[in-house]
């Protein structure tokens, strides 16, 4: 059985403004909405930028776009981010014409992708020797020189990441020990080659298991360098910052992961001396930035049990369901828009409106009374949201998304 919380843990206690997000409050923001919505703020998003800069003053800024590729927060990150990250060619449409260098990992890539990302002039992360070759022969059918780099299946893994990326057999990059004789092969074939990408891990909390793994990425670029012969004009060291998504956990002290990463660069080995080095953030970036609002339809008693039922569950909000990759299911917080801080009565379970015992937004939480009609927030909410969720699952509406007043179905 999961702990029952509070209406709102003092760790999250900063996240009572988001519930007036551009001046408005949830109830405002729900108006004239058939169901569910996310609100983000770019303001946050904004601060976060700003807070990374002063702790990773040389390191370049990438955005992840699958933790949230809404079109009008795409739009407010351009001017502040260095680069977009993308895994397909429905993501690369995303971002194009928003004037910010380009680079797309993932594997299988299909044909098509391939030539997308070509004719784009973005930059390829190469996911096996196959894909290699395959964007090396359609490039010479294009006429372009491509910009390729290499995505290494590292062979360490990030510390208490939640999701592990390394250290592993994996689909993710190629192993580590095969990753020079690539590189030879492109530099040979006349490619523009890029450098490495490098991703060990994600949503990591401990800084120092961060900074070891960064240091260990250093050490590991070098040395594929060395082995291929060529300096990497840059190293994506990946990310793997996690944000606290329950209560107990500690926000991430990003400011000693960038003292560490200053002192291991600055004693990095010659080979990479000119090399350029980059972060890719997602989740850390957004989340905290977003807030989920659903209305309560229902209040039920069964079998001793009160359940609140929302218009909107894990069809809008996988995530916080527990069903996306959580191994033991634990609750975002949450809370009654109308009633933060309010002293909480009872304990309640907060659900959804599909025919799934899954579609659990809140298990057994400490609320104050709510009834029918009242507005349920779900913090936490700006990645893996609704592009995250099966939203047609079921056939119920979308939630609509909204970022400093554009709203979009």
């Amino acid at each position: 059985m999961t702990k029952p919380m509070g209406p709102i843990p003092p760790e999250f206690a900063g996240q009572r403004g988001m519930l007036t997000i551009a001046g408005q409050s949830a109830a405002a923001w729900l108006e004239g909405s058939e169901g569910s919505v996310f609100v983000y703020d770019p303001a946050i998003v904004a601060s976060r930028v700003a807070r990374f800069r002063a702790a990773f003053p040389t390191i370049d800024l990438h955005y992840a776009i699958k933790a949230n590729p809404f079109a009008p927060l795409l739009a407010a990150m351009a001017g502040l981010v260095d680069g977009f990250d993308v895994a397909s060619s429905g993501e690369l449409a995303k971002v194009a014409g928003l004037g910010r260098p380009v680079s797309f990992a993932g594997p299988g890539k299909r044909d098509g992708e391939l030539v997308a990302a070509l004719e784009a002039g973005v930059t390829l992360n190469l996911e096996s020797e196959g894909e290699a070759r395959r964007a090396l022969g359609l490039a010479e059918r294009l006429g372009v020189v491509p910009r390729l780099a290499v995505r290494v299946n590292p062979d360490v893994e990030l510390r208490g990441s939640g999701m592990k990326m390394g250290g592993r057999p994996s689909p993710f990059g190629i192993d580590a020990v095969r990753v020079p004789a690539l590189v030879r092969e492109l530099v040979a074939a006349g490619a523009d080659w890029r450098g490495f990408h490098i991703y060990a891990g994600s949503q990591a909390l401990d800084p120092q298991a961060i900074a070891d793994t960064q240091a260990a990425t250093l050490a590991l670029a070098a040395r594929l360098a060395d082995e291929a012969g060529a300096a990497p004009p840059l190293v994506n060291l990946g990310g793997g910052f996690g944000v606290p998504y329950f209560a107990g956990d500690r926000s991430l002290d990003i400011e000693l992961v960038g003292a560490a990463l200053d002192q291991a660069l600055a004693t990095r080995p010659a080979i990479l001396a000119e090399t350029r080095f980059a972060i890719e953030l997602g989740r850390w970036l957004v989340a905290e930035a977003g807030v989920y609002l659903a209305r309560i339809v229902d209040r039920k008693e069964s079998g001793g049990e009160t359940f609140l039922i929302l218009d909107g569950g894990l069809n809008h909000q996988l995530a916080a369901s527990g069903n996306f990759g959580t191994v033991v299911r634990r609750n975002y917080p949450l809370a009654l828009a109308h009633a933060m801080g309010v002293e909480a009565a009872e304990t309640v379970s907060v659900v959804g409106p599909l025919c799934t015992p899954l579609d659990r937004l809140g298990d057994r939480v400490a609320l104050p009374i709510a009834q029918a009609g009242d507005i349920v927030a779900i913090f936490l909410a700006g990645a893996y949201g609704a592009s995250a969720s099966p939203a047609a699952f079921l056939g119920h509406p979308p939630a609509v998304e909204y970022v400093g007043g554009v709203r979009r179905a």
